[in-house]
C-alpha cells in the first residue's frame, strides 16, 4: 500500500506521521507533500528519511492509494481532482466537502460504514468539536433516540494551529513582564480570558462553528437530531472540552448510561466525584480516547442527561480519526 500526506507542516500533518507509525499502519511507501515553502524538508517515518514534495497539478498521486489532506479548504478545493484522478482515496481534514451529498462524513465510532460509499473517491473527516461529541452520542442513541442536544464547548488554542498555542504562551510571559501581550490568532488577548466567538458569525446570531456542530451530527447520525452550541475559546493549550445536554425519547437512568458509556468504543469514562475525579484537557492532551465524565440526571428535563466529555481534538479530532477510517477501508475492502 502506498499513501501520502499533503500538508505535512502543519499540526495535524505532523499528528498524521506520528499516528501512522505508532499504530503501524500497513504502508509499504509513504510520500509527503506540501507547499513551495516546505518542498525540500525532510521527516523521518519508520527510520527512513522522507523529503516533502511541493503540490503540483501532476501525475504524483498516481499509484497512492489513500492520501491524508490536511492543507485547508481552499487546497482541498483545489487539488481533490489531481490528488483522486488515478484512483487514491482521499480523506480530507479541512470542512471544504463535509456537507457535500456524495462525499461520506465518518467518524468509525459512529458510521464507519459510510466510508465505503464515496462515489468522489473523498471522505471527508467532520469538525474536531463534533467528533468528539458524536462519539458520546452514540452511545446514547443505542439507548433510546436523541430528540435535542445542547451543548457548549471550551475550545483550546490548539483548535487555531500551532502558531495560536505560542500565541497563547507567549501572551502569558509578556503579561508577566508588564508587556502588552501579541494579538493577531484571535479577535482578542486569550491569556486569563474566554471568547465567546470560534470562527465567523453567520446571519442568524450563530458561528459557523456552531452550526457545523448542527449540520454535522445529523448527516453523520442520519438523524433529524436538533443540536444548539454555543462555542468558546479558552486559555488551554491543547483538548477541547464540552458540557452536553441530551433529551432522549425514552427516559434513560442514569445507571444504564453510564454502562452504555463504559462499553461504547472509544470512549473511556472518568466519574468520581467523591474523588474529584473527572477529564480535564491538562491531563488527557495527547491520548486518544474520548474521556466522559460528570455524568448525571438532568434536573430540568425527566428525558435529559447531562455529562461533561473532553477529547484532544488534533488527535481524535483530526488526525486519529483520518487514520481510523484508513484502518476501516484497509480491513473492509
Amino acid at each position: 500500500m502506498k499513501i501520502a500526506i499533503v500538508g505535512i507542516s502543519g499540526a495535524v500533518g505532523q499528528e498524521l506521521l506520528r499516528v501512522l507509525e505508532e499504530r503501524n499502519f500497513p504502508a509499504n511507501e509513504l510520500l509527503l507533500f506540501g507547499s513551495s515553502r516546505s518542498a525540500g524538508t525532510t521527516y523521518t517515518f519508520k527510520g527512513k528519511t522522507l523529503t516533502v514534495r511541493e503540490l503540483q497539478h501532476n501525475d504524483d498521486f498516481k499509484g497512492i492509494d489513500i492520501a491524508f489532506v490536511s492543507a485547508g479548504g481552499s487546497t482541498s478545493l483545489e487539488f481533490a481532482e489531481t490528488i483522486t484522478k488515478h484512483g487514491a482515496i482521499m480523506i480530507d481534514n479541512s470542512s471544504a466537502f463535509r456537507m457535500y451529498d456524495d462525499v461520506p462524513l465518518v467518524v468509525p465510532e459512529v458510521n464507519a460504514e459510510d466510508a465505503l460509499n464515496r462515489p468522489r473517491n473523498i471522505i471527508a473527516n467532520p469538525n474536531c468539536t463534533t467528533i468528539q461529541m458524536v462519539v458520546a452520542l452514540k452511545a446514547i442513541e443505542n439507548l433510546s433516540h436523541i430528540k435535542r442536544v445542547h451543548v457548549a464547548t471550551y475550545q483550546a488554542a490548539s483548535g487555531a494551529g500551532a502558531a495560536a498555542m505560542d500565541e497563547l504562551e507567549n501572551q502569558y510571559k509578556q503579561l508577566v513582564n508588564n508587556e502588552e501581550p501579541t494579538v493577531s490568532k484571535f479577535a482578542y488577548q486569550l491569556a486569563y480570558n474566554l471568547i465567546p466567538q470560534v470562527d465567523a458569525f453567520t446571519e442568524n446570531g450563530y458561528t459557523k462553528e456552531e452550526l457545523k456542530m448542527y449540520y454535522e451530527t445529523r448527516k453523520i447520525m442520519h438523524s433529524d437530531i436538533e443540536v444548539s452550541a454555543t462555542c468558546v475559546r479558552v486559555p488551554v493549550l491543547r483538548a477541547h472540552s464540552e458540557a452536553i445536554w441530551v433529551e432522549t425519547e425514552q427516559p434513560i437512568s442514569l445507571e444504564t448510561a453510564r454502562e452504555a458509556f463504559e462499553k461504547a468504543n472509544g470512549i473511556v469514562v472518568i466519574d468520581n466525584p467523591a474523588n474529584k475525579e473527572y477529564p480535564m484537557p491538562l491531563d488527557l492532551a495527547g491520548k486518544n480516547p474520548v474521556y466522559v465524565g460528570r455524568i448525571r440526571k438532568d434536573l430540568a428535563n425527566d428525558y435529559g442527561l447531562t455529562f461533561w466529555v473532553v477529547s484532544d481534538q488534533i488527535l481524535k479530532g483530526a488526525a486519529l480519526n483520518a487514520v481510523q477510517i484508513a484502518e476501516y477501508l484497509v480491513n473492509n475492502k
